[in-house]
């Protein structure tokens, strides 16, 4: 990633990816929201492609942006009518939910700058200087204080939790 065109590239996509993550988060039709997020998953793929991680991309529009949003997509069609004349959704705790995304945002950042370069130190590079692949899942999903092995299984049984929801919800109905 040393030309200028790849560093162009790469900042187009990243406004896109903030772009359309503000618009999955503020619109009020939840099929537009669905789309959205779709983008994001295929910008993100592009991001890894073009750090020449072309598994961890295909896996990327595979799993995430083939199977998570057509599930959400499903999800969405099972649960509600899209159709329907809908009350728009209001919220009354506006202040409530910009502060827990101000202290969201505080506490990653904070994560990031403390910890960043202390798991950067831990991953060996390869030969030529650069992370292989197999360098950088082993250090992800190591069980160490800089793996994330831990926040990984955590976030699949919360996964789980939500499609269950999801399927008792639509019995429901």
């Amino acid at each position: 990633m040393d030309s200028v065109g790849n560093i162009i590239l790469y900042f187009i996509i990243a406004i896109a990816i903030i772009v359309f993550s503000v618009l999955t988060v503020t619109t009020k039709k939840i099929l537009r929201a669905a789309t959205y997020l779709l983008f994001v998953l295929l910008a993100t793929a592009v991001i890894y492609f073009q750090m020449d991680f072309q598994f961890l991309g295909a896996v990327q529009i595979a799993v995430y942006a083939g199977g998570i949003a057509v599930l959400f997509v499903f999800a969405i069609m099972l649960t509600h009518k899209p159709g329907k004349a809908a009350q728009p959704i209001t919220s009354h705790k506006r202040a409530l939910g910009l502060t827990a995304s101000i202290a969201g945002v505080v506490v990653c950042a904070y994560a990031l700058f403390s910890y960043g370069n202390k798991c950067l130190q831990t991953l060996a590079p390869a030969g030529d200087g650069d992370y292989d692949m197999a360098t950088l899942g082993h250090a992800l999903l190591d069980s160490n204080t800089v793996g994330y092995l831990l926040p990984f299984e955590a976030i699949s049984v919360l996964l789980l939790a939500c499609i269950i929801a999801g399927v008792v919800i639509a019995r429901r109905r």
